[in-house]
């Protein structure tokens, strides 16, 4: 298994835009081989001074943090569906992300404990 893991800041105004992109493109994603996509929207996400997820995305007044991850067999398999699904953004009517992408943070994971 291989996670793709996001941080992000979403307006709180745009939730509703926010869910129907995550639902398009979550479809996309599982058209392509993903296990599982969850998309979170922030409830307790504490303010830190050093280190903390508002501080990560710049997290405006009006904004809400997001955490989401992708669970694929492998990473193999993930880096083939990220480069065929290019095509099929634009035909899946996904659109522009309702988000500022480059405050998003993520990174590819190896599970090293799963219970």
């Amino acid at each position: 298994m291989y996670i793709d893991g996001f941080v992000y800041a979403v307006s709180e105004a745009r939730k509703e835009e926010f869910i129907d992109f995550a639902q398009k493109s979550a479809e996309l994603f599982k058209k392509y081989g993903a296990l599982r996509v969850v998309e979170t929207w922030a409830e307790e996400v504490p303010d830190g001074e050093v280190t903390s997820m508002p501080l990560a995305v710049k997290l405006e007044e009006g904004e809400a943090v997001v955490f989401s991850w992708i669970e694929w067999p492998s990473k193999q398999i993930r880096n083939v569906a990220y480069e065929a699904m290019v095509p099929d953004i634009e035909a899946a009517g996904i659109g522009k992300m309702p988000f500022d992408g480059k405050r998003m943070t993520y990174g590819g994971f190896e599970p090293v404990v799963d219970v």
